[in-house]
């Protein structure tokens, strides 16, 4: 069968790969979590440090314009990944978590009041749930949620009449990490604007999978992380429209992030440079530059046709081991496929999975209220990227049967 990927000459790139676990060969089917790292986004960061290490728009020397000059390269290559018109709505943040908190903080903390209603849906990860949470106890403000359907899509009729005059920003996440639901959000965004509900995406699990496109979506904010799209931990990205950015406070305060400093007061550098505050993660976003491009040479197209594949292919198979239990049908789904396999606890079932070689997650998925939603306390999560093979999957599929013998289940 030919395959709109070639996922055997994509795993040459990758050398942790050709490892061992456990004695078999790593089949990882956790890149909802965090991909594996192709070695020219490791050769990349090695080579900064190498080769170009030194803090970035401070100094006049040849070695710091040249560090400086790689960190904004990357910041253009993450605005052309998600359409961005421009560089300067990129700023650099730690992960999707923190661009989150960030615009919790400083944007949050200025137009939310006491009685305003913060919209949220069941479906979100921990990092668009617990700072909406802060935010809402320090303000006074409420926090609603968008229900699902029985095939875990949100409900998008209980959403419109959700949405109203009190509503002040919509927090929702593109693709769920335990459903592997993509949202339609052109739609949602669209009747958002019909209240003029500024909106937050959280694109942690789409931006690796699927054309990400800022000017189609119309959000005013995006989420991402480099880590779940090939490249270094500890760097990601917050998309804002201008105007949003430069009415925002500063989120952290110190070096950097200044214009002019007094014993009294301060004035603030031009964005993005005023969200990022002190020494960045310069070899991360580097690193993250590099795991662009090697993205970018696929294409966003074929990647997101090719998991396609995958997804289809496995769910077919999973569908068809007796007490295996899939959740979420959406129509339109990535390849985070939440699972559990009779009465084997999801722990006990990674754990014998993990013998076999092969990676997965087990646990609450940082998902806990889903999970109540759900009635399940902890799933199975096998997650699937563009190094993975159909061979690989045929033998997951053969180690669950193995799994429910060993279990006697």
């Amino acid at each position: 069968m030919i395959h709109i990927i070639n996922a055997q000459e994509i795993r040459k790139d990758f050398p942790i790969l050709q490892k061992e676990i456990n004695d078999k060969m790593l089949v990882y089917l956790d890149s909802a979590a965090t991909t594996q790292k192709p070695k020219i986004v490791i050769d990349t960061v090695q080579d900064y440090y190498e080769s170009l290490n030194a803090n970035v728009h401070r100094a006049i020397y040849a070695l710091g314009e040249k560090s400086t000059q790689a960190y904004e390269e990357a910041r253009k290559k993450a605005a052309r990944f998600i359409h961005s018109p421009t560089a300067k709505q990129i700023v650099f943040t730690r992960g999707t978590t923190e661009a989150i908190n960030l615009v919790a903080n400083a944007w949050g903390r200025k137009h939310v009041g006491e009685g305003d209603e913060i919209l949220l849906s069941v479906m979100e990860h921990h990092s668009n749930l617990v700072p909406w949470q802060l935010l809402a106890k320090e303000k006074g403000a409420i926090l609603k949620f968008i229900p699902l359907t029985r095939e875990g899509e949100l409900d998008l009729q209980a959403y419109n009449n959700l949405l109203s005059e009190k509503t002040k920003i919509l927090a929702i996440t593109h693709m769920s990490n335990v459903l592997g639901t993509i949202n339609p959000l052109a739609e949602i965004i669209k009747k958002a604007r019909e209240f003029d509900v500024p909106v937050l995406v959280d694109a942690a699990q789409s931006a690796p999978h699927i054309p990400v496109d800022v000017k189609e979506l119309d959000c005013d904010f995006l989420a991402f992380s480099s880590h779940k799209m090939l490249g270094p931990t500890g760097i990601g990205v917050l998309y804002a429209k201008i105007p949003l950015l430069e009415r925002m406070e500063p989120y952290q305060a110190g070096g950097e992030m200044i214009e002019n400093v007094t014993l009294e007061r301060s004035t603030y550098n031009a964005i993005p440079h005023k969200f990022e505050a002190g020494t960045p993660n310069i070899a991360g976003a580097v690193g993250f530059g590099a795991a662009i491009d090697y993205l970018d040479a696929i294409g966003m197209e074929k990647i997101a046709l090719y998991e396609q594949e995958i997804n289809k292919y496995v769910l077919h198979k999973m569908h068809r081991i007796k007490g295996l239990e899939v959740y979420g049908h959406a129509k339109h789904r990535g390849s985070a496929i939440s699972f559990n396999l009779g009465n084997i606890h999801p722990h006990d079932l990674a754990h014998f999975l993990d013998q076999q070689g092969i990676a997965v997650r087990a646990g609450n998925h940082c998902a806990q209220p889903l999970l109540e939603k759900l009635h399940v306390g902890a799933t199975t999560r096998a997650s699937f990227y563009i190094y993975n093979t159909f061979e690989e999957i045929d033998y997951f599929i053969e180690q669950l049967s193995a799994a429910q013998h060993f279990f006697k289940f």
